[in-house]
């Protein structure tokens, strides 16, 4: 594995390569890394990943500061991915020229996270769109579980006319339902059993939903029942039609349960 530390060698790869698979990651790699990367492989063999704590997407100097570190780990993980090209830039080689796309965020961006994480979108675009223009990769592989995130993205891209293909995969989860995530290594195993009991929670009031043909969803119930367990801070719990991405508000329509909570300092999202 080739790893490119400078934009300028990353320039010179770019002009000997016809087309990348494009996997941007924060680091802490984890299963769900994995499975975003195999996939990258199906589409093409030159897969490059990139690993930069983007400072701009963190609402606050803690959060960015106990954000999971593990170069070592990270590297040991590609390689035996067989990934061919890991970027490991510096702020400099992202935010030292100036883009020529805009950012474009669609309102969807004040729901959800962007409402209780303010600027937290403007930073995550910012930084792909760097990536984006600095790569032009043919296909970039991103998750399901940020969900917002994805969508923001490719609205981004189709406003800008990027020729970049995003390629979605389902969310990973373990074997008791917590959807993998960088921030899951800031867990106890306390934590965990109790972010287990809550995401089941809030999966069996989406099958409850549907199976008792609920004709007006209301969440607040939900949301007491997780409160009661000891989560101490929820963002929100919405029920959002996938289409409209409106409230839901029928059992019949296409919907997805969002939510958003703290368990100690750690900040978990889901949808499903």
């Amino acid at each position: 594995m080739k790893i490119i530390r400078q934009k300028k060698d990353l320039n010179r790869l770019i002009g000997e390569i016809n087309s990348l698979s494009f996997v941007p990651t924060m680091g802490g790699l984890h299963k769900g890394h994995e499975f975003l990367i195999k996939k990258a492989g199906k589409k093409n063999k030159n897969i490059l990943v990139s690993i930069y704590v983007n400072p701009k997407q963190f609402n606050s100097k803690n959060d960015f500061n106990s954000y999971p570190r593990n170069f070592k780990k990270d590297v040991q993980i590609l390689k035996k991915l067989k990934v061919k090209y890991l970027f490991y830039p510096n702020y400099n080689d992202i935010f030292s020229f100036k883009t020529k796309n805009k950012i474009y965020l669609h309102p969807f961006s004040k729901k959800l996270c962007g409402k209780y994480r303010p600027g937290h979108f403007r930073g995550v675009l910012d930084v792909v769109n760097r990536l984006l223009e600095i790569l032009k990769p043919k296909y970039m592989i991103l998750g399901e579980k940020d969900f917002q995130q994805l969508f923001l993205l490719r609205k981004h891209i189709i406003k800008n006319n990027i020729k970049t293909s995003i390629i979605a995969h389902k969310t990973v989860r373990n074997q008791n339902f917590i959807p993998y995530s960088s921030r899951n290594l800031n867990l106890s195993k306390y934590d965990k059993i109790l972010a287990s009991k809550v995401f089941k929670t809030l999966r069996n009031e989406k099958f409850f939903i549907k199976r008792k043909k609920i004709k007006k969803i209301n969440l607040l119930n939900v949301k007491n029942k997780i409160l009661k367990m000891g989560i101490k801070k929820v963002d929100y719990i919405e029920a959002l039609n996938l289409k409209s991405l409106k409230r839901a508000k029928k059992f019949n329509e296409n919907f997805n349960i969002f939510s958003a909570f703290y368990i100690g300092n750690v900040r978990l999202i889901d949808n499903f």
